[in-house]
């Protein structure tokens, strides 16, 4: 008997401890609307594609940002070996001789773009060690500082039209982003009331199967004492089968929509939900001047209806200055020395001065150039003009979401009047029975 009690307990504390996490397994999760939203905006699939799209875009406004910060880069090469024959000119005439030599580079620069006028402007200093092994002798070649400008004369300046542009993306994704976590919480709330009254309406249904079923045997008795025409019953017992019918179908959407609300929140399909129905309606009136001059400070699409106008005019100004008359300025000052002596390649510096004049004269394109600009004015005006009508498209959705909102108030009690009328049309059709 000893032997037998210890397993015997043992299994009986499993069997307890089994059904305690069974049942917590299955626990009830209640929750409100404002429930629903919060899960939504934290887990659901929407919300995180939303955040992951507005992060790709902060960081590429950043990028933007840090490309007009200026530049610090080092280079260099520690090695570079030369074994060549190269020729050589002499008093005497020119002829090949080898050529051995090991070279090293090291260089400093600072570079800055200009976004006013569109060019560059750089700080350099640099390094180089030259060791030749025909005559064993090394040379070090010292440029202590170098600036040097580049500038387009009369080019398209893309710098200038980036730094209107792209506050402006960025400011578009922002609010992309509050819209689409917007969208979620209506989605959510869609979802909420689909299966809010999906589980009202299974309740309807098998209070009208158990309200007919009632009817129809109360049918049977009267037809039997001849009270009533078999014409009644089977009226009566048709209603009984429609009910059945209707009840399994509100079954089935029941199970859909709570699927889909599960899905939608990530939450597990063996989770049991009861929805807790929201008490107070709040009693709002939008006014619909405000609501369009909220619109159109805050909708994404008001942005992108600027930005979209910029990016014509940024194209437009593009095909007129590419292909035309360009000049591009290039001015170089600095300090530079050579010697055999190390300590002595930074001691008195000469100086070093250059500057480039590049002219780009377009000849003959066979109208290129022309139909380019023609291309990019006939896409303005077709921007321009479909602009145009979706600011009317945009004002009137936004005109019409406002009345359909504050109809939104009247429905209900509509709805609730009309329930009321059900409730007393089925407690009469009852006591005729």
């Amino acid at each position: 008997m000893k032997s037998f009690a210890i397993p015997a307990f043992v299994f009986f504390f499993i069997f307890l401890f089994s059904i305690s996490v069974a049942a917590q397994e299955r626990s009830i999760t209640r929750l409100s609307l404002e429930d629903v939203i919060l899960m939504a905006r934290q887990r659901s699939p929407e919300a995180l594609i939303a955040s992951h799209r507005y992060r790709s875009s902060y960081w590429q406004y950043r990028y933007f940002k840090a490309d007009y910060n200026p530049q610090v880069n080092l280079s260099g090469a520690p090695v570079s070996f030369t074994n060549a024959y190269t020729y050589v000119e002499t008093p005497e005439g020119g002829l090949y001789a080898p050529y051995y030599q090991l070279s090293s580079h090291l260089g400093l620069s600072v570079d800055q773009k200009i976004g006013l006028t569109g060019g560059n402007i750089s700080l350099s200093s640099s390094l180089r060690s030259l060791i030749y092994f025909d005559s064993e002798e090394v040379e070090y070649i010292s440029s202590p500082i170098g600036i040097t400008l580049n500038q387009p004369l009369f080019g398209y300046n893309s710098f200038k039209w980036e730094r209107r542009i792209e506050p402006m993306k960025f400011k578009e994704a922002r609010q992309n982003y509050l819209e689409q976590m917007e969208n979620v919480a209506i989605n959510a709330t869609n979802y909420f009331f689909d299966l809010l009254l999906s589980q009202i309406n299974v309740k309807i249904q098998q209070t009208n199967l158990a309200n007919n079923d009632t009817l129809y045997q109360i049918a049977r008795g009267r037809y039997k004492m001849g009270t009533i025409a078999e014409n009644e019953v089977l009226n009566m017992e048709l209603n009984y089968l429609n009910s059945s019918a209707q009840l399994e179908n509100a079954l089935l959407d029941l199970e859909m929509k709570m699927f889909t609300l599960k899905s939608f929140l990530r939450i597990k399909a063996d989770a049991e939900i009861v929805l807790i129905p929201p008490v107070m309606i709040p009693d709002v009136v939008v006014d619909v001047t405000k609501a369009l001059d909220y619109a159109a400070v805050n909708r994404a699409d008001a942005i992108a209806f600027d930005r979209r106008l910029l990016e014509a005019n940024s194209q437009l100004d593009q095909a007129k200055k590419e292909g035309r008359f360009d000049v591009n300025l290039s001015v170089t000052y600095g300090l530079n020395n050579q010697s055999t002596i190390f300590n002595q390649v930074y001691t008195d510096p000469r100086e070093q001065q250059a500057l480039y004049l590049g002219v780009q004269i377009p000849i003959l394109d066979w109208g290129k150039a022309r139909g380019k600009i023609n291309m990019a004015e006939s896409q303005q005006e077709l921007v321009k003009t479909s602009i145009e009508q979706e600011r009317i498209d945009f004002d009137q959705e936004v005109f019409l979401k406002v009345m359909q909102f504050n109809m939104q108030k009247n429905q209900i009690k509509i709805a609730a009047k009309s329930d009321t009328v059900a409730e007393r049309r089925y407690d009469f059709t009852k006591q005729r029975y």
